[in-house]
């Protein structure tokens, strides 16, 4: 009988680590997503560069480029994503791919023009050693309705 329970008490221990660790990576990448919208509003190409993908790509509502491109636009200020107000945020983890959804509200400059626009933004990670690499980044225009299903 001393040594089911035992048993139960182990198994319930790790599973439970488990669940922590999880959660924890979960908390990471829902970290490291919010810095990049902050780097993106303070034009930091420098943490921007190391946290994309040599080969990520970005979809935006006016086209789709490359890492080289984004930076670029984001350094010269061709697309200001002043702020993105973050309202739902949901992370799926596939080993060691990840996606992060948001659902925000983007104050951003276009073109000269201001524009506030609600998306669901797809941000698709893999974990490289230690630390996460974004490959892709997609804006999907939505209204302000729209919920992120857990």
């Amino acid at each position: 009988m001393k040594s089911t329970i035992l048993t139960f008490v182990f198994a319930l221990f790790f599973i439970q680590m488990g669940v922590a660790q999880q959660s924890s990576e979960e908390q990471t990448l829902i970290k490291l997503s919010h810095d990049k919208w902050q780097w993106m509003s303070d034009k930091d190409v420098t943490k921007l560069d190391a946290l994309f993908d040599a080969k990520s790509k970005f979809v935006h509502m006016s086209g789709t480029w490359k890492k080289e491109e984004e930076l670029d636009i984001i350094k010269t200020g061709r697309i200001w994503y002043k702020k993105a107000t973050v309202k739902d945020t949901a992370v799926e983890l596939f080993g060691n791919t990840a996606i992060v959804w948001n659902r925000i509200t983007l104050d951003a400059v276009v073109r000269e023009q201001v524009a506030v626009t609600e998306f669901t933004v797809t941000e698709v990670y893999q974990k490289n050693g230690q630390g996460w690499k974004l490959l892709a980044l997609t804006f999907s225009s939505v209204r302000e309705t729209h919920q992120i299903k857990q």
